[in-house]
């Protein structure tokens, strides 16, 4: 129980890093591509992951694993990170950023229907906290209507490789060192990106320059500790229940924009934070034991 409540707290501390992150994307967009951003986020987060790793295989302190689980897990997490954070880069020319923040959190509902799916059963107090949780981002997120579009297919499509991210890293955070897993998953995103980069966009170190701050905070708290502590996070947590709590990232979104940013937080925010927070608690609330044969 106390490494699960540790659990818990490392992926609330990861989504409050996520949610900071918002802002820190926001202002590193407005100097350089998308491409690009990730590129020098990505690659930052391979060098500050790369000396704890090597230090924890030279001591012995790393799982030993299989290298072909490490590898394979590592090129997985890598390819559903790219999918992820390039489809929701691009959804957002076409979409609002509110509607965005929804629709990529649906991964919250979309893990444990993807988890029922591979077997793995889902308990009733669970899903109505899934349901809470999604009524949640929609008050905090959407102000307006909902139309689907190219930018909410493209965010939709989002969610989904983030669901195969979670999903992955549950499968594979217990055979592999997670921090090691982690600097792979960011060598092959940080690849793809520069890739793109490349191919579509033309960086100066000029833009980069004016933007360190953001590339700096994005690469070495969102990504180098932010996703390594969601893979040591889910060695001991339920998917269902990790996605959840990650989900508090919309929440935390909400939090630094009213405090870095000014922002001001409508009613209908207020009572999305209230549900967000009663969706966490009843996906707590542990299991009753169920009663032996033939006792009532």
């Amino acid at each position: 129980m106390a490494g699960q409540w540790k659990s818990s707290l490392l992926l609330v501390l990861t989504a409050m890093i996520w949610g900071a992150a918002f802002v820190a994307q926001s202002a590193g967009m407005e100097y350089v591509g998308p491409f690009t951003f990730q590129a020098c986020r990505c690659a930052l987060g391979v060098l500050t992951l790369l000396p704890f790793s090597l230090a924890a295989r030279r001591r012995g302190i790393a799982p030993a694993g299989s290298r072909r689980d490490l590898w394979l897990g590592g090129l997985l997490c890598g390819l559903c990170l790219f999918a992820g954070t390039m489809l929701q880069q691009f959804g957002l020319l076409y979409t609002s950023a509110g509607k965005s923040g929804f629709l990529t959190a649906l991964y919250v509902v979309l893990v444990p229907v993807c988890s029922r799916f591979l077997g793995r059963r889902v308990r009733g107090l669970v899903w109505i906290a899934v349901a809470l949780a999604a009524a949640a981002l929609y008050l905090l997120s959407v102000d307006g209507s909902m139309v689907l579009g190219r930018g909410e297919l493209l965010t939709i499509l989002c969610a989904l490789a983030f669901t195969g991210h979670i999903l992955v890293i549950d499968h594979y955070s217990q055979r592999v060192d997670g921090v090691t897993l982690s600097l792979i998953q960011f060598a092959v995103c940080t690849v793809l990106s520069f890739l793109g980069m490349a191919g579509t966009e033309s960086p100066s170190w000029a833009a980069i320059g004016r933007c360190w701050l953001p590339i700096v905070y994005a690469g070495v708290l969102s990504s180098g500790v932010g996703y390594t502590l969601q893979i040591l996070a889910q060695k001991r947590a339920n998917p269902t229940v990790a996605s959840l709590l990650l989900s508090l990232e919309s929440v935390f979104a909400v939090l630094f924009g009213a405090l870095l940013l000014g922002e001001r937080l409508a009613p209908r925010e207020y009572l999305g934070c209230g549900l967000m927070l009663a969706a966490i608690v009843l996906a707590q609330l542990p299991q009753r034991p169920r009663a032996p044969a033939g006792k009532p």
